[in-house]
């Protein structure tokens, strides 16, 4: 799995930080950072609910 985010579309909901905290933040723009674009299998469940929740289809997974 290779999760990527594409912060031209992020419109900052930050559902995906709050979901999955160890693959994504917010910078001070409030625009989605990827921070482990390889979750490991723990972190895959949340890093794909966080997928589902964008409202923008800003994150992505890649499998």
């Amino acid at each position: 799995m290779r999760v990527s985010a594409d912060r031209e579309v992020c419109v900052g909901a930050g559902l995906c930080a709050l979901t999955a905290p160890a693959v994504f933040d917010q910078d001070d723009d409030g625009l989605v950072d990827v921070l482990t674009p390889d979750p490991d299998r723990a972190q895959q469940p949340a890093a794909r609910q966080a997928v589902n929740l964008c409202p923008s289809g800003a994150v992505s997974i890649a499998e």
